[in-house]
């Protein structure tokens, strides 16, 4: 997966926003303004996932190109490199599971401005 296709296939996440509150090369995917995808433009090119603690602990035994969150809360957050062994299908299935903890964690309130 190159940068193109993990920005285009995070913002065709239904309410998905992206923006860069870090610097000019850290860009981030947010649904309802909560972060579930953070990329940069360095090489080589990955991308930092929000997953279920036992998940990504499973996740990093069983991958090499899966890693504890650069500079996030490690129980929470996987590093994972796109540009190695895993599959497009593989790395689909982890942008889907960060979007979809991000939204079964969003109160009423947020669930309801989204529609």
């Amino acid at each position: 997966m190159n940068f193109d296709e993990l920005r285009e296939y995070c913002l065709s996440k239904k309410h998905t926003t992206e923006d860069y509150p870090f610097d000019e090369n850290t860009l981030c995917f947010r649904v309802a303004g909560k972060i579930f995808a953070i990329t940069s433009f360095g090489f080589p090119l990955s991308v930092n996932l929000k997953c279920d603690p036992e998940l990504a602990a499973d996740l990093r035994e069983r991958y090499e190109d899966v890693l504890p969150g650069y500079h996030m809360n490690k129980k929470h957050w996987n590093t994972v490199m796109l540009q190695g062994k895993l599959s497009l299908n593989e790395i689909t299935k982890m942008i889907d599971h960060s979007y979809d903890l991000i939204l079964k964690n969003l109160t009423g309130k947020q669930k309801s401005r989204l529609g």
